[in-house]
């Protein structure tokens, strides 16, 4: 099996010729292989490779290679990161429940991607591994903090990886490369065993991928809660595979061009999301303008996240900090962690508390909203991603407030739906026809309503795909 051949099949499509025989495991991996040795170069995607992962599982995707983001989930003596100088050559004793679902869903696991430090942004340029190249710009970021999973499903790499999503992390980065990411509801995936929560519950795990079937695949195989877990959300009634060929009926679809930090939106991602938004008339939606009410004002809503991820952020710095024996300064630590730990030092209980309340508040907001809609339509990033060093420019002389405000102004739109819990999903539906690069559209529903997000993608899939477009460094061209 050629590159060109393997590049042009998604997860279910490997899965599929491997069960039939028609090509074997063996085939697969040595092309994932050839591909990330071929390509990595170009978009510094892949920190390590598992040459040695031992053979695939049975499960129904087995045999089809992923890669594994270097954060949120452990794989039994492989190394952990973070993309940090204070985790460096940290290894995990075991799997983590995600990690043993991939393992018996069939996949092979073949290395790690880049993340930025303790996934603390949304650009991917630690100063560990270096910059994440968007593959359809190599000057530009491919997004983060699931940047470097983004890229190399984008070059065709693998056609599947994992993710994570804490404020964005999922969609920014499908956004920026051009591929399908969804997040899901919080308690869809399991966190544990070692935590029950990440992030106040604003983190989630996920994955990428170039095919709105690759996810729903990949989600009927690994979702529901582990023993112990303290979400137990309503299983789908039927497998999300199921469903794409049913279309979704009429929906109600509030659409905001704007985002709620009194920014503009640019004149190309709003040609795009109008454009988008005549799509779905045609199909036979109800679109209505809306400017969502979270019930905080935007300083309010950047607080309550500050706070929230800077508490969470210290108390994973000091523990990793405890293991390895090293200092917490600016030796092991990149100046914007640094002051995320030294503002989550400085909270107190009851400020801590006070963010878990305003929670609530955008959580009953977004239920209000939902009990109204169906669907809210976004754009995912209001502008095209930066240049690469652009975003990170100057972080030391901002406090932990300050990088909070920095990330949620490139993308504003996106974090609403972790505060809520509720599900997202990024769908590369447009083309900025000025600088060649992807334009994604956000969609999120009500709480649990992944099956509600996947049908709707699978329809807009049909009716504006995507597939045929690829970037300048593609598997396939090599």
């Amino acid at each position: 099996m050629n590159l060109s051949e393997y590049a042009e099949h998604d997860a279910v499509g490997l899965a599929a010729l491997i069960a039939n025989r028609q090509i074997s495991e063996v085939e697969v991996r040595s092309a994932a292989l050839c591909a990330i040795k071929a390509l990595n170069p170009h978009i510094n995607a892949v920190i390590e490779t598992w040459e040695d992962e031992p053979q695939a599982q049975a499960g129904p995707l087995q045999g089809v290679p992923m890669l594994v983001k270097d954060l949120g989930l452990t794989a039994r003596n492989r190394r952990n990161e973070l993309g940090s100088r204070l985790a460096q050559g940290c290894v995990a004793d075991s799997d983590s429940e995600l990690m043993s679902r991939f393992r018996r869903s069939g996949l092979l696991t073949l290395g790690r991607t880049t993340t930025p430090e303790l996934a603390a942004s949304t650009t991917t340029e630690n100063r560990v591994d270096g910059p994440t190249r968007n593959p359809w710009d190599l000057t530009r970021s491919a997004g983060g903090s699931s940047g470097g999973s983004a890229a190399a499903v984008a070059v065709g790499v693998v056609p599947v990886a994992h993710a994570t999503d804490g404020g964005g992390s999922i969609r920014v980065p499908a956004a920026s490369c051009g591929l399908f990411g969804l997040k899901p509801s919080r308690g869809r995936l399991p966190m544990g065993p070692d935590v029950d929560e990440v992030w106040a519950g604003l983190a989630v795990h996920g994955v990428l991928s170039r095919s709105v079937r690759d996810t729903a695949s990949l989600l009927d195989a690994v979702h529901g809660p582990a023993v112990g877990d303290p979400f137990h959300i309503a299983p789908p009634n039927q497998a999300y595979m199921s469903l794409l060929n049913r279309e979704p009926g009429s929906l109600r679809i509030a659409v905001q061009e704007h985002a709620l930090n009194g920014l503009l939106t640019s004149p190309e991602v709003s040609a795009s999301l109008k454009m988008v938004c005549q799509t779905l008339e045609n199909l036979g939606h109800h679109v209505t303008p809306v400017i969502a009410d979270i019930g905080l004002s935007w300083e309010a809503f950047v607080e309550l996240n500050a706070r929230f991820w800077s508490s969470n952020t210290a108390a994973w710095i000091d523990a990793i900090a405890a293991v390895t024996g090293r200092g917490i300064d600016e030796s092991t630590l990149e100046p914007a962690t640094l002051a995320l730990y030294r503002l989550g030092q400085e909270l107190s209980a009851t400020e801590l508390l006070g963010a878990m309340y305003q929670r609530n508040i955008v959580t009953r907001n977004m239920g209000q909203l939902f009990s109204n809609y169906d669907v809210l339509l976004t754009p995912t990033l209001p502008n095209a991603q930066p240049v690469i060093g652009q975003y990170n420019a100057g972080q030391e002389t901002l406090d932990g407030r300050g990088w909070m405000a920095r990330v949620f102004d490139h993308s504003p739109f996106t974090a609403v739906f972790n505060v809520s819990g509720c599900p997202a999903m990024s769908m590369p539906l447009a083309h900025d026809s000025t600088n060649g690069l992807p334009i994604g559209m956000q969609f999120g529903a009500g709480y649990g309503r992944e099956d509600l997000l996947l049908q709707l993608a699978a329809q807009l899939e049909r009716a504006l795909p995507w597939n045929a477009r690829r970037p300048g460094i593609w598997a396939g061209n090599y």
